[in-house]
């Protein structure tokens, strides 16, 4: 585990350089550029959630739900959405995600209504859904929830206690890119900060097999994985 002492510490010494060149507020950023690609790159349990909002007929755009655990302003990505009906049979529907100008090509006339088969960012939000929902639904939407800030004012996290060699060496790629340090040396630091990730998801896929459960596809940097064994 690495505390954010420990880590702005090891930036430091890593880097020989002092905080006149790498203030906190550099060493900062570093740190969550890293939480937040580790949280891109690695399809981690510890942050993945639901969240619930209700559409209407004739209403195309879904506001994020707010006010809960956890609400927009935690939310780092949307892996699923699954709808189902507001009333009746309970059979959830995967929407498949498609960019804007995808769903204006494929559905340009809102006011048509239909059930849904696709949704897309609208804003930071929001999501669209084409087509047009023709009758109410219930939405499942499953995310993945940013990280707690490691920081001075809150000096250990799960990312810190349980991926330090990822953040330690995600945080010296960012350090030597911005102190334009040697190629060979970013270099090093990238491949072992994918190496640090890929043990993560590994140590992760482990946990899966040996609880019996089937989480599907998991993203390792560098190649995709199909898990398909259900136990041993």
């Amino acid at each position: 585990m690495t505390t954010y002492a420990q880590l702005t510490t090891q930036i430091l010494n890593y880097t020989e350089t002092s905080t006149d060149v790498l203030t906190s507020t550099i060493t900062d950023d570093f740190i969550e550029h890293t939480e937040n690609r580790i949280l891109r790159e690695a399809d981690l349990d510890a942050f993945k959630s639901h969240q619930y909002a209700t559409v209407t007929a004739d209403n195309a755009f879904v506001s994020l739900p707010g006010g809960t655990n956890p609400d927009p302003t935690s939310l780092s990505t949307i892996r699923t959405v699954h709808i189902y009906p507001a009333s009746g049979t309970a059979t959830r529907t995967f929407l498949e995600q498609r960019e804007i100008s995808f769903m204006n090509e494929y559905w340009p006339v809102r006011t048509s209504t239909g059930t849904p088969k696709y949704w897309a960012w609208w804003d930071e939000n929001s999501i669209y859904l084409a087509p047009t929902p023709d009758s109410a639904y219930n939405i499942e939407i499953g995310i993945t929830r940013l990280s707690t800030r490691l920081s001075s004012s809150n000096t250990t996290t799960w990312l810190g206690n349980n991926a330090p060699s990822a953040l330690l060496y995600g945080c010296l790629a960012e350090a030597f890119k911005f102190l334009k340090g040697p190629a060979e040396m970013l270099q090093l630091y990238e491949q072992s900060y994918q190496r640090a990730l890929q043990a993560l998801v590994i140590e992760q896929q482990g946990r899966h097999r040996r609880d019996e459960y089937m989480h599907g596809e998991l993203k390792i940097p560098g190649m995709q994985t199909q898990q398909k064994s259900t136990g041993g």
